[in-house]
C-alpha cells in the first residue's frame, strides 16, 4: 500500500513518480498471465498517469532550461542548483539528475583535479559549496581527480581567515564577520568531507562554528538569528554592544537551517557535540515555526516583522525552512508534529510562487536575487535594505532550494511509518575493504555509506523514506547488539579470495540472530552465485529457517545481453506493491534456494526459487539469491529498464511493516 514508483517520459525526460496509495496503479509489463500460445495476451489499457510531482516537473525545468552548456562559473547558486538536483536523484532514482550533476561539475574540475575560474585570493566560504557536488561524484564514481578537487576546497578552508573566537571570515573582504550564509555554504561539505577521508577532527571545529553562530547571532527576544555578526564591532551596520546585524534576513536563516539538518547527516553518532547540534536544529526551528505567517504559512522576507511596510512572503527561505522542517522530522531530528508546518508551507509555495508555463515547464516567482552586508554600494542590513532588493524569476539558489523542498515532500507520507525503528546492515560477515582515493582502508560492497557502484545507500534512503534509522554491525552479532534493531541484512558473506581474513557465521551468531527472529526481528539474507559468497555457513543460519541456499550459477548474464538476468515480479507477492500486474527486475549471477518447513517461494523464475519468506516465532526472514540492490542497479544510471528502485523501495517498506 504504500510507495508505489515508476516512470514515465516528461517534457523529454524520464521522470519517476511516486504514489503513496497504489491500489489503482495497473503496471503492464510484456508477460500476459493466464494466457496461452494460440490466444495472445491482449494488454489492458494503462491508466492514465498521475502527473509527476513539482519538484519533478521542476527538475525536468531545469534540466531543459539551464543545460550544462549555459553554466559559466563556479559559484554557489549553482552549487545550491546542483545540491537540488542531488536530492531529488536521491528521492527518485533518475539517472537523468546524475548525469547532469557530473556533466556540470566536469565543466570545471579538469583531468588532475584542479577547479578552472576559481580564485583562492578571494577566501570566500561561498566558492566551497560547489563541493558538495564535487564529492558526491566521487563518492559514485571513485574518480580520484573529484577527490583531488575536494581536497583543494578542503586545505582552502585551513586557510580561511578566523575571528578572535576562531569562526570564519564569510570572505577576505569581510573582516571578523560570520555571516549565517557561510554554514552552508562550507559546513555540510566539511562534514561530508570528513566522513569519506577520514578526518574526524573536523566534526570539533564544524560544531564550534555552528554553535557560535548560535551562542552570539541568536536574538533572545525571538529566539531567530540575525544576518550577520561582526566580532570587532568596527562595520557601521555592527551595534556597538552585540556586533550584530540589525534585521533578521529570512533567506539567511534559512541557510542556517539546512546546514544544520545537512551537516548531521555526516556527524558521528557518539560525537560528543551531536546532541547539541539536535537541540540547536530544534530551538531553531521552534523559533521559525513560530514566525510562519498563519494564513499563508509562508515566511517574510524580513522574517521577525509584520507584513507591514513593504515586507513581503519570500520564496527561497520559505523553501528552505520546509526542507529542514520535513528532512529533520523524517530523520528523527525533530517532533512528528512539525510535518505539518512543512506541508502548510509547501502548500503556501506552490499556491504564491509557482506557475506552469504553457510547455509544461514551472517557474519559481518571488526569490530575493541578493541580499549581503557592507560592501560597495554599501549595504546597511536595516528593514527598508533588505525589503528593496531586487526580487527575480527563476532564480538558481530558489530554485534549488525548491528542488531539495520537494524531494522532502516527495517522501512525507510515508515517513511516520519506521519512526523509532533501525534497519541495520552487516559489515562484519561481509567485511571487505578498498583504498580511497587518498590510499585511506574503508569498509564497501553492501554498505549504507556506500555510494559507488557496490554499495547500498540508495537501500538506505529507500528505507529513511519510511523514517528508519540506519546502522552497522561491525562485530559479530550478539543479542544485545540486536536488540538495538528491528531489521538486520545480510548480505553475500565472505570468501577468502574477497577477503583475506573472513569472518564466518559461527554458531553463536547463528543463535543470538535466531533468537531475535523469533523474538520479532526482521532478517534479510541475501546470497550470491557459487564463486562470490560464502555457503556453508551462511546456510547453517539461513537452514534455520528452512531455506538452503545452493551453491550454483544461475541467471548468467554474458554482457552486453541482459536478457538472462530478467526476472518478473509477479503480483500478490505480499511484498511488492503492484497489485495488478508484475514488474522486471534483475537478478545477475545468482544461486537459487531450496524451500522447506516454514519456508515459502514468493518468486520462482524458470523453475528457481528466487525469492522465499519465513515466518519463524513472532519474525519474519526473507531469503533473496542475489545482493540485488546495489547501487549499480538501483540508483537510476544503468539498467533503466528495471525496477531495482521500486523492488528496494517496496521491500523496504515491507519489512517495516513486518517490524515489531
Amino acid at each position: 500500500m504504500l510507495d508505489g514508483n515508476y516512470f514515465f517520459n516528461h517534457e523529454g525526460r524520464t521522470v519517476q513518480l511516486a504514489k503513496v496509495f497504489t491500489s489503482t496503479l495497473i503496471f503492464v509489463v510484456g508477460v500476459g498471465f493466464g494466457c496461452t500460445a494460440s490466444t495472445p495476451a491482449r494488454a489492458a489499457a494503462p491508466p492514465a498517469a498521475p502527473p509527476p510531482s513539482p519538484s519533478q516537473k521542476m527538475a525536468a525545468t531545469v534540466l531543459q532550461q539551464w543545460p550544462v552548456s549555459s553554466h559559466d562559473q563556479w559559484a554557489y547558486e549553482e552549487g545550491t542548483l546542483l545540491d537540488g538536483i542531488a536530492a531529488e536523484w536521491h528521492t527518485t532514482a533518475n539517472g537523468d539528475d546524475f548525469a547532469y550533476i557530473k556533466a556540470a561539475v566536469d565543466k570545471y574540475v579538469t583531468a588532475d583535479g584542479a577547479i578552472t575560474t576559481y580564485k583562492p585570493q578571494g577566501h570566500t566560504l561561498d566558492d566551497i559549496e560547489m563541493g558538495r557536488a564535487t564529492l558526491l561524484l566521487y563518492r559514485v564514481t571513485q574518480d580520484a581527480k573529484y577527490a583531488k578537487a575536494a581536497k583543494f576546497l578542503h586545505d582552502q578552508l585551513d586557510l580561511q581567515p578566523r575571528t578572535a573566537s576562531g569562526g570564519y571570515w564569510h570572505k577576505q573582504i569581510y573582516p571578523n564577520q560570520m555571516w549565517l550564509d557561510g554554514a552552508y555554504m562550507a559546513e555540510p561539505f566539511r562534514a561530508a568531507y570528513a566522513a569519506t577521508f577520514q578526518q574526524p577532527a573536523d566534526f570539533d571545529d564544524i560544531a564550534k562554528q555552528l554553535l557560535l553562530m548560535d551562542a552570539h547571532m541568536r536574538d533572545p527576544k525571538t529566539g531567530l538569528l540575525r544576518h550577520g555578526w561582526d566580532e570587532s564591532k568596527a562595520m557601521p551596520w555592527a551595534d556597538k554592544t552585540t556586533g550584530l546585524s540589525p534585521e533578521v534576513w529570512a533567506r539567511a536563516m534559512g541557510w542556517y537551517c539546512m546546514a544544520l539538518v545537512d551537516v548531521l547527516d555526516w556527524f558521528p553518532k557518539d560525537h560528543p557535540q551531536r546532541p547539541a547540534l539536535v537541540a540547536l536544529l530544534n530551538r531553531t526551528m521552534a523559533a521559525v515555526v513560530k514566525a510562519q505567517d498563519p494564513e499563508t504559512g509562508l515566511w517574510w522576507q524580513v522574517i521577525s516583522h509584520s507584513p507591514a511596510g513593504g515586507n513581503y512572503p519570500e520564496a527561497s527561505a520559505s523553501c528552505m525552512f520546509t526542507y529542514a522542517l520535513a528532512k529533520g522530522v523524517r530523520m528523527g531530528y525533530l517532533p512528528q508534529a512539525d510535518e505539518a508546518n512543512a506541508r502548510r508551507a509547501w502548500q503556501g509555495t506552490q499556491t504564491k510562487f509557482v506557475t506552469t508555463n504553457p510547455d509544461g515547464t514551472l517557474t519559481l516567482h518571488g526569490t530575493v536575487k541578493v541580499g549581503g552586508l557592507g560592501g560597495t554600494p554599501y549595504r546597511s542590513g536595516t528593514f527598508d535594505y533588505y525589503i528593496h532588493e531586487p526580487v527575480v524569476d527563476q532564480d538558481k539558489k530558489g530554485v534549488g532550494a525548491f528542488l531539495v523542498a520537494g524531494s522532502e515532500m516527495e517522501q512525507a507520507d510515508t515517513e511516520a511509518l519506521g519512526q523509532g525503528k533501525t534497519a541495520l546492515v552487516d559489515a562484519w560477515f561481509n567485511s571487505q575493504t578498498r583504498k580511497n582515493a587518498f590510499g585511506q582502508t574503508e569498509l564497501f560492497h553492501y554498505k549504507w555509506d556506500d555510494d559507488s557502484n557496490n554499495g547500498y545507500s540508495f537501500f538506505g534512503r529507500a528505507f529513511q523514506r519510511y523514517g528508519v534509522r540506519l546502522a552497522e554491525q561491525r562485530t559479530a552479532p550478539t543479542a544485545a547488539d540486536l536488540a538495538k534493531a528491528q531489521i538486520y541484512i545480510i548480505a553475500s558473506p565472505d570468501i577468502p579470495s574477497k577477503n583475506p581474513t573472513p569472518h564466518y557465521i559461527d554458531k553463536p551468531s547463528g543463535d543470538a540472530i535466531e533468537a531475535w527472529v523469533k523474538a520479532g526481528g526482521v532478517l534479510l539474507l541475501f546470497s550470491n552465485d557459487r564463486d562470490n559468497t560464502e555457503f556453508d555457513h551462511f546456510n547453517s543460519l539461513s537452514d534455520r529457517f528452512g531455506m538452503h541456499f545452493n551453491p550454483v550459477l544461475s541467471h548468467h548474464v554474458v554482457e552486453p545481453d541482459h536478457a538472462s538476468g530478467e526476472v518478473t515480479i509477479p503480483p500478490g507477492t505480499g511484498i511488492f506493491d503492484r497489485p495488478e500486474a508484475g514488474f522486471k527486475a534483475y537478478m545477475k549471477d545468482t544461486s537459487t534456494i531450496t524451500v522447506r518447513g516454514p519456508a515459502k517461494a514468493v518468486v520462482t523464475d524458470r523453475g528457481d526459487v528466487m525469492i522465499a519468506v519465513s515466518h519463524v516465532g513472532k519474525g519474519v526472514v526473507l531469503g533473496v539469491v542475489d545482493p540485488w540492490f546495489y547501487n549499480e542497479y538501483a540508483d537510476g544510471r544503468k539498467m533503466r529498464e528495471y525496477d531495482g528502485f521500486e523492488a528496494a523501495v517496496d521491500l523496504a517498506g515491507w519489512a517495516v511493516r513486518q517490524s515489531r
